[in-house]
């Protein structure tokens, strides 16, 4: 029998998965779709259905927003549940990258935005006034982030620092796949940054065929975890588009 929270349990859970996920071809039938309530009916109809739980289609960018946030933390609860107990903290860091950008937002000086007055995760913080932010943020659970506060342009390289502090042992140590998938997101990010108009879905395509590649390599290695969140990521991100898409374009389904 496999007992939970060893790297057998996690594998197997892993590739289940990864089994489910949908196909270029199904993606291909949503696309096409113009309106968002048959979009919506079609999508549940794929593996995509636990995530547009909450979702119909009279939601407004920010219920949306703010679901994909909590079914994105949810992922990630469930993967660390799964891991053996010394890579449960690096995986469970992953939960704060939705929030990357408005803490930066903030750092920067702007002003909190209506939605984030309204979230959960926010509305606290969003509340003090601005020279309290810092300090409220050094106390709270994103606490490794307050770092960033006075550089918020580094606001990535820090959260990647925690995550490599969580780490049972060090990057160098953990193994190849770990350290290769580290490269291959950083590659990504460089050259997302320069890519000229148009190229952004191309690029997450061929980011997906790489991770795709990396998680057969990774079997019962702890990578496999943080793989699957990738791309899982990646699917998320891609769901967002196509409802966003409808709900703030309307003219886009006459066209």
């Amino acid at each position: 029998m496999i007992e939970c929270g060893s790297l057998e349990y996690a594998q197997a859970r892993l590739q289940a998965r990864h089994g489910q996920r949908i196909d270029e071809a199904a993606w291909r039938r949503i696309e096409v779709m113009r309106e968002i309530a048959p979009m919506l009916e079609l999508a549940r109809g794929t593996a995509l259905r636990p995530w547009l739980v909450g979702i119909g289609a009279d939601s407004g960018e920010h219920r949306i927003e703010a679901t994909l946030r909590g079914h994105w933390r949810a992922l990630v609860d469930e993967a660390v549940a799964w891991m053996p107990v010394p890579w449960q903290p690096s995986l469970a860091w992953c939960a704060a990258l939705p929030d990357l950008a408005p803490l930066q937002h903030l750092a920067r000086g702007g002003d909190p935005t209506a939605w984030m007055e309204d979230d959960s995760a926010w509305r606290k913080l969003c509340a003090a006034q601005p020279q309290a932010r810092l300090a409220l943020l050094s106390a709270g659970p994103l606490a490794a982030l307050a770092l960033a506060w006075q550089a918020p342009q580094k606001i990535g390289e820090v959260w990647q620092a925690e995550w490599q502090r969580r780490l049972p042992q060090p990057l160098g140590d953990v193994g190849g796949v770990l350290g290769s998938l580290v490269r291959v997101l950083l590659d990504h990010r460089a050259a997302f940054a320069g890519a000229p108009p148009g190229q952004g879905w191309l690029m997450r395509g061929s980011l997906r065929a790489r991770l795709s590649l990396l998680l057969r390599r990774a079997a019962l290695e702890p990578a496999a975890a943080f793989i699957h969140l990738a791309l899982c990521a990646l699917d998320l991100e891609r769901l967002r588009a196509e409802l966003l898409r409808r709900v703030l374009f309307p003219q886009w389904k006459a066209a």
